[in-house]
């Protein structure tokens, strides 16, 4: 079942000392990050920042429907952290060949011949690939990087991806 909320960003150290914060953006151009409406807190708390120079801006809470701009650096350190979801009825639809990480969790994993391999439980992106983590019946969780090679076959409405397992690599150690 599709997430109803996406994380596009989180906020991150207070800037300066009048409440300006640091903001990591998920989106292609970070400026998007404020392009889909109202962005809310995990908690569901509405949020609006407003751009003040590159990855910094400031943020405006909304405390029974009336906006609070954070001032100062207090405020703006207890925001730290703070993931920034967006209403999934505000984003596009996927592209072909294209996915929300979000939609990979829970789906069915197979290897090519349909034997069941595990689910997908976590998917990591770190910022140099997205990976996946599949939690399996037994044993450990494997981790499998999420690309062509490795996830040739991903169907969402059908609720199951295919992974080839690409073989081991085992790195000699050192002798210096």
């Amino acid at each position: 079942m599709p997430a109803t909320r996406i994380q596009l960003g989180v906020i991150g150290r207070a800037h300066g000392v009048r409440g300006l914060v640091k903001i990591t953006s998920h989106t292609a151009e970070p400026v998007d990050l404020t392009a889909y409406g109202p962005l809310s807190d995990a908690e569901g708390r509405v949020l609006s920042l407003r751009w003040v120079a590159d990855g910094v801006a400031e943020i405006t809470r909304y405390i029974d429907g009336v906006p609070v701009k954070v001032t100062d650096r207090n405020a703006a350190e207890k925001l730290t952290n703070t993931k920034l979801f967006v209403d999934r009825s505000a984003l596009p639809p996927a592209e072909d060949d294209e996915f929300y990480l979000t939609d990979l969790i829970g789906l069915a994993v197979t290897d090519p011949a349909g034997k069941a391999i595990g689910t997908v439980s976590i998917v990591h992106d770190y910022g140099a690939g997205a990976s996946l983590e599949i939690e399996r019946k037994t044993g450990a969780s494997l981790i499998i990087p999420f690309t062509a090679a490795c996830v040739p076959t991903v169907d969402i409405a059908a609720g199951r991806l295919v992974v080839v397992e690409p073989d081991e690599i085992i790195v000699a150690e050192d002798a210096a």
